[in-house]
């Protein structure tokens, strides 16, 4: 059952099961957790998003080294419990509205799919959950200083 329970969170429950683009539909799986975020920025707890995102992280390294032990191969790409962190950072410099939360969709995705420098270095240097969740976490870093960019142009 634990076993389960773990393929069901690392893989967005499901999406990332998906036969085509399971990173793309994975990602979606993160707006529950964007949703959390931003009711914890109204909420006026000083923190809460910040040690909410910790955790998000702390846990998807965790689930992600799981789930790859019991699915075997490095990184596999039906794990996505990655793609919805770096979603979520992503969404951290902005508030969140539709218009945020597609281009925030777009413009991880894309960093993501290219993996230029630094995120490609980060997927080939460490290994494990750290390794299945920090490329992603710097593809969420980049795209939310370009959201950003992006959000004050408009």
């Amino acid at each position: 059952m634990r076993e389960k329970i773990i393929l069901f969170i690392a893989t967005g429950f499901g999406l990332g099961r998906v036969p085509f683009a399971p990173g793309t539909f994975g990602t979606l799986a993160g707006l529950p957790l964007i949703g959390t975020m931003a009711w914890l920025a109204t909420a006026s707890i000083p923190g809460a998003v910040g040690l909410f995102l910790v955790g998000v992280v702390l846990f998807s390294i965790w689930i992600s080294q799981e789930a790859e032990i019991l699915i075997g191969g490095k990184d596999p790409g039906s794990v996505v419990i990655d793609e919805m962190a770096g979603y979520c950072v992503t969404m951290t410099l902005v508030p969140v509205t539709m218009f945020t939360l597609a281009a925030g969709f777009i413009v991880f995705r894309c960093f993501d799919i290219l993996k230029p420098f630094p995120i490609r270095w980060f997927e080939e240097n460490f290994s494990g959950g750290a390794g299945i969740v920090l490329d992603d976490l710097t593809a969420g870093v980049l795209a939310a200083f370009l959201l950003k960019a992006i959000y004050l142009m408009v």
